[in-house]
């Protein structure tokens, strides 16, 4: 059971937000009428928890120089028109701000801040989607889900190499995040949506384009690591990959976009590779990190 905000704690976002709610008390794993999605997002509960965990989450300014600190102001002033426009297909979001930071092994990895008032509207529909997509996931997916972890991961991994399966496929799919083909994914999720202005938002999202030292870009792929979607997303996407897997009868552990098959020898390891290498290009438009893929023992591979 979800606890709400005390009421002191409800009294921190302004009276804009206010009203009943449009779908009810919305619970983790309440149901949702699909074609009225975007009414369960802007509703009032969905909306209070959404604001605390984004506040609780703190993060950046985006491109607007917005805090976190300014959400209330922001929504007292603009929430009613803003809801106006989710409710009726119209809204538009921000080009999220590009951040490049570096990586332990020397590279670098982009992230893309949405404005704080884009990341309370994704919160929202995450805390929405997330219960209804989550439960149908591969038990062997084990990043950004809830009641999950690494740990749970490395340990399908020992039960693994207990049972005999004693050979590692540690796949690596080159900058996943940045390289997520906008129409399979769309395609994907609109087999589980049927809100037509929720697609909208989520493919605007996709493609709301991105702004570095004040140059605005578009984009064409990907998908930006900072967004709370994000994630769903690309489970979302790669769930099509876990399917796959189950489907040939391989025993894997996914965590986010990092995938370990376990099998019984080199050579049928290096036919796994190959044979996923080629399912991942052709069916999901997503390349394979040759350098960094092997086929190895599992103790040789971080």
């Amino acid at each position: 059971m979800i606890q709400r905000p005390a009421p002191d704690k409800q009294r921190e976002l302004p009276l804009a937000i206010g009203g009943e709610p449009l779908c009810g008390s919305i619970e983790e794993d309440a149901p949702v009428i699909y074609d009225q999605l975007m009414e369960c997002v802007v509703n009032r509960d969905n909306l209070f928890r959404a604001y605390h965990r984004v506040k609780r989450n703190k993060g950046c300014a985006g491109i607007d120089g917005k805090s976190v600190d300014d959400l209330p102001a922001l929504l007292k002033q603009h929430w009613p028109s803003i809801k106006e426009q989710l409710l009726q297909g119209g809204y538009q979001p921000q080009a999220v701000k590009r951040v490049i930071i570096p990586k332990a092994d020397g590279g670098e990895r982009q992230l893309g801040i949405p404005t704080v008032l884009d990341r309370l509207i994704q919160q929202s529909l995450l805390q929405v989607l997330q219960p209804q997509w989550d439960r149908s996931f591969s038990d062997c997916s084990y990043g950004f889900r809830p009641n999950r972890s690494a740990h749970q991961a490395i340990a399908k991994s020992q039960e693994y190499i207990n049972d005999g399966y004693q050979w590692v496929v540690d796949m690596d799919l080159e900058k996943f995040f940045d390289r997520v083909n906008h129409d399979k994914l769309m395609h994907n999720v609109k087999g589980r949506i049927k809100d037509v202005r929720v697609l909208k938002l989520i493919n605007r999202y996709l493609k709301s384009g991105l702004v570095l030292d004040a140059q605005w870009e578009p984009s064409l792929e990907g998908m930006p690591q900072g967004g709370p979607l994000s994630p769903l997303l690309s489970n979302r996407m790669l769930d099509d990959l876990d399917k796959e897997l189950e489907r040939r009868g391989h025993k894997f552990v996914r965590y986010a976009d990092d995938c370990n098959i376990y099998v019984r020898s080199r050579r049928a390891g290096q036919r796994v590779l190959d044979g996923i290498t080629r399912y991942l290009s052709r069916q999901l438009k997503l390349p394979v990190n040759a350098r960094k893929s092997a086929v190895d023992r599992p103790w040789k591979r971080r």
